[in-house]
């Protein structure tokens, strides 16, 4: 994190990857997102974050859309409450 700007180097989305919001809790490892390409889907949380990251509604997330059903995604990473406003700023997400 640099002092002057308070920006820091995130995470960002490679080409089969989008940006996210948690709309709905629906249990059993299942979300509902609201995607940055503007397609609502449904969420998986894998088990190697279901017990390290709690997620919850309104995180922001990155999604991984599946190749073979694209209203269904992973969701492969979780910002925290600073990373979301700095990504927020920069225009990334609304």
């Amino acid at each position: 994190m640099t002092e002057e700007s308070g920006r820091r180097n995130l995470r960002m989305p490679n080409d089969d990857q989008v940006f996210a919001v948690v709309t709905e809790m629906l249990g059993h490892s299942r979300v509902t997102l609201r995607c940055a390409d503007g397609v609502e889907r449904m969420g998986r949380i894998p088990g190697r974050m279901k017990y390290r990251n709690w997620i919850n509604r309104d995180d922001v997330v990155l999604a991984e859309p599946w190749s073979f059903q694209d209203e269904k995604a992973n969701v492969e990473w979780r910002y925290d409450e600073s990373a979301a406003d700095q990504l927020r700023r920069e225009g990334h997400i609304e």
